[in-house]
């Protein structure tokens, strides 16, 4: 019998798409309003995230409101050269990542500790409880979340300081504190997003199949073992999800968080990318430079995903792309 020649690979490469095409458009006809709902989501992403891309142009020119951005001076890289040789830079790159470095350590494994607790939780109405009492933060504005921070940890009246006061000890002025200022923001943001940051892990976990732990118990597994053995292994790729996602906001930790909690006292440890964005480009005017920042602040995010997204892919586990 003669053997068939070998498909050309190259061949299978170009015969793949055209699949996908098809099925797409089939399950297209099939499901149609499941595709609708896509709609606003893409909508958003348009109008919101790739739209206002046109406007990084100004990172190129001397923008100036009366003349618009394509009426403005051609500048180049004139303020990528002075962000570059800029004596704020190294500050504002510093406590950008300092405080994205402490949350990294600090606050993303509390999401996964969480969501191994609840998923252990046996009392459904018990569990349903505290789930809701550690959601409810993150609906909250920072400015009310904030108020609440600094008026806990207020040296004269807060909680916090008449806790230290019954035990012997000095009050301390945490928001005035260089050192305790980056702990007070990283467990704040905890408190606010630890308990939704559950979800995703929690849906991660329901996807186990269960006859894994009694094969573990059967082995004589305790709860511990079967959570390093069982729950860990299955949450793997979610982790590491979580953790690309992660990489790419390094340099970026937000506003309105830094900004609620700042002061004065500690605008070294504080002053940080947006803040600095902020300052510069809707107080001071700066909008050519100030987007050229921003762009800078994007190129080095996405290097950060496209390197760790590599490097996850290279020890196996399921990466973005």
């Amino acid at each position: 019998m003669l053997a068939q020649p070998a498909a050309d690979p190259a061949s299978r490469e170009s015969v793949r798409p055209t699949v996908k095409r098809k099925s797409l458009w089939r399950d297209l006809k099939r499901r149609p309003f499941l595709y609708v709902l896509l709609v606003p989501v893409i909508a958003y992403f348009i109008v919101f995230k790739y739209f206002p891309m046109y406007g990084e142009i100004i990172a190129f020119k001397e923008f100036r409101l009366a003349d618009g951005i394509w009426g403005s001076k051609w500048v180049g890289l004139e303020h990528f050269n002075r962000l570059v040789h800029s004596s704020d830079l190294v500050k504002i790159i510093r406590n950008t990542l300092l405080l994205n470095l402490y949350g990294l350590c600090i606050g993303f494994p509390v999401p996964i500790a969480l969501a191994i607790i609840l998923n252990e939780v046996r009392l459904e109405w018990y569990k349903r409880i505290v789930q809701n009492l550690l959601y409810l933060p993150h609906f909250l504005s920072w400015i009310i979340l904030g108020t609440i921070v600094i008026g806990l940890l207020s040296p004269s009246t807060g909680f916090i300081n008449h806790i230290l006061k019954a035990f012997g000890f000095e009050p301390v002025y945490f928001m005035g504190s260089t050192f305790w200022w980056p702990f007070v923001y990283v467990f704040s943001s905890i408190w606010r997003d630890a308990g939704f940051g559950t979800i995703l892990y929690l849906a991660a976990m329901s996807s186990i199949d269960p006859h894994l732990y009694e094969a573990a118990r059967i082995d004589g597994g305790g709860k511990l073992r079967q959570i390093w053995h069982v729950t860990l292994p299955g949450i793997r790729s979610t982790i590491a999800l979580m953790l690309v996602l992660q990489m790419g906001r390094m340099l970026d930790v937000g506003f309105e968080h830094v900004w609620v909690l700042t002061n004065p006292m500690v605008t070294s440890v504080s002053d940080v990318m947006s803040t600095y964005i902020y300052r510069l480009g809707l107080i001071n005017l700066q909008y050519s430079y100030t987007t050229a920042i921003g762009l800078f602040q994007s190129i080095i995010g996405l290097v950060l995903v496209l390197s760790v997204n590599r490097i996850i892919r290279a020890m196996g586990e399921r990466a973005l792309w």
